[in-house]
């Protein structure tokens, strides 16, 4: 039988018109399941419960130490614990630098006791101390406006201070002096190196962190004590700083990332890779830098599947040598073969302060999950930024080297870098309230991604592609 035009035109607009509305359709499934999950998330203890556990029963976990073996072990039963499938421990081998005995003092011209904290890949000094007029700069900028031999037998202190950023944007202007400081200081004759923490607050707590080795001693000072050799210096007299340090170093250190799975129902060789950083530095008990971003993506991996295993997998890795470095080379060599299969990578390392905002691939905010994410978090006060990330994370950089989609979500760091590698950073600190709300807003992601079809390498290439031919 002749099927009538205007009838087989109607047909064709069904037909055409279907797949949009399941899309639609999904869309809103996504969107009310992904609601379900944030408001589960907001109450949900797991979070707060890793966050305790990892604190108090592991401590300090500095990568090479024994405390990091412990570490290890926790995280595998950790994972065991909470259902994790295909729980594994990648070793591999990276150089550590390990504290020993450290000491300052002003002996001249007004004795007084300096707070400090060796630098990673600091140089001991010679036994019995080390002795010697300070030269001191408000800006590193102006040490590094001296020509080489001007710092001969002199202890270079850089006191320049860092602001206060929501972003934690100012860590980034100022780490150089850290990192660099050292290296540059050696160069222009110095036979040590001090520096005002790089910190926020204003307590007698030095804040340490890694530096490229310069081959002299090299430390941070308190705030307060930055300012008392200010003061010292300010009066016009040659001011004489006593160091006693002691570190070793190892080439070879071992070193482990832990890895857990909840497994995808439908396409399990498609993954999302989320985590944290397993290390710490040593004088806290490694709070917010980062058990806080261990439990938000592992708490939040495990709600992903509050509705049965999506069908994609979520991974869950515990980088373990972050602060030291070498975690995410070993991650990608170990791993390369599946980055063409990895949906996105994200990690959480920016303490436990809400999320404020975020930023997503390019090309992907129009798609039916991203919209089904977007509206899930709106109650939950984030900016949902036009820009697409610039920066996934420390132990994530090799991934997204090798071409993998990743993300950003930016906490409130207004008040981080007042504990970041200091003894402040303990378990109190964390808000348990900010904590449940990164959780809610990681778990409605990874919800959203694993259990839809979205493909951020396809639509980055769309949108260049529109971009090119504007």
């Amino acid at each position: 039988m002749r099927i009538p035009a205007f009838l087989a035109a109607a047909a064709l607009v069904v037909a055409a018109a279907a797949p949009a509305a399941a899309q639609d359709l999904a869309g809103q499934d996504l969107a009310a399941n992904a609601a379900a999950i944030r408001d589960k998330a907001l109450t949900d203890p797991t979070a707060w419960a890793i966050a305790e556990s990892l604190t108090t029963e592991v401590g300090p976990r500095m990568t090479g130490s024994p405390a990091m073996d412990r570490g290890r072990d926790w995280a595998v039963a950790k994972f065991r614990e909470l259902g994790f499938e295909n729980v594994r421990v990648e070793s591999f081998t990276t150089p550590t630098w390990s504290r020993g005995p450290e000491s300052a003092e002003v002996v001249g011209p007004v004795p007084h006791k300096l707070h400090i904290l060796g630098l990673g890949n600091s140089s001991p000094t010679p036994k019995g101390g080390l002795t010697a007029e300070i030269v001191l700069f408000r800006t590193y900028q102006a040490m590094l406006d001296q020509p080489e031999g001007a710092l001969k037998g002199k202890i270079a202190v850089v006191t320049q201070k860092m602001p206060r950023t929501q972003d934690g944007s100012s860590y980034g202007f100022v780490n150089a002096q850290r990192s660099r400081g050292p290296v540059e200081a050696a160069k222009r004759g110095a036979v040590g190196y001090l520096i005002r923490s790089l910190s926020t607050d204003d307590t007698r707590l030095p804040h340490t962190g890694g530096a490229a080795a310069g081959g002299i001693p090299a430390a941070a000072l308190s705030p307060p004590d930055a300012e008392l050799l200010e003061n010292l210096v300010a009066r016009g007299k040659p001011v004489t700083v006593k160091l006693a340090m002691q570190s070793t170093s190892n080439p070879k250190s071992p070193a482990y990332n832990i890895v857990g799975e909840i497994r995808g129902r439908e396409r399990p060789d498609e993954v999302l890779v989320v985590g944290g950083h397993l290390d710490s530095w040593d004088p806290g008990t490694g709070a917010v830098d980062d058990a806080a971003g261990i439990a938000i993506s592992t708490a939040a991996a495990k709600l992903a599947a509050s509705f049965g295993p999506p069908k994609r997998t979520v991974r869950v890795v515990m980088w373990g040598s972050e602060e030291q470095g070498g975690s995410s080379r070993a991650y990608l060599e170990a791993n390369r073969a599946e980055v063409p299969k990895m949906v996105v990578v994200g990690e959480s390392d920016g303490g436990a302060g809400r999320i404020w905002s975020l930023s997503l691939p390019a090309g992907s905010r129009s798609h039916p999950a991203m919209k089904a994410f977007e509206a899930a978090i709106a109650p939950l006060k984030v900016v949902v930024s036009r820009e697409p990330p610039r920066f996934g994370g420390a132990d994530v950089s090799g991934l997204i080297s090798a071409g993998t989609p990743f993300v950003d979500f930016n906490q409130d760091m207004s008040r981080y870098f007042d504990l970041h590698h200091a003894a402040d950073d303990t378990l109190d600190k964390i808000d348990p309230a900010e904590l449940s709300q990164n959780v809610a807003v990681w778990a409605a992601f990874l919800y959203t991604v694993a259990d839809s079809d979205i493909d951020f390498r396809r639509l980055a290439a769309e949108a260049q592609t529109a971009k090119e031919t504007k």
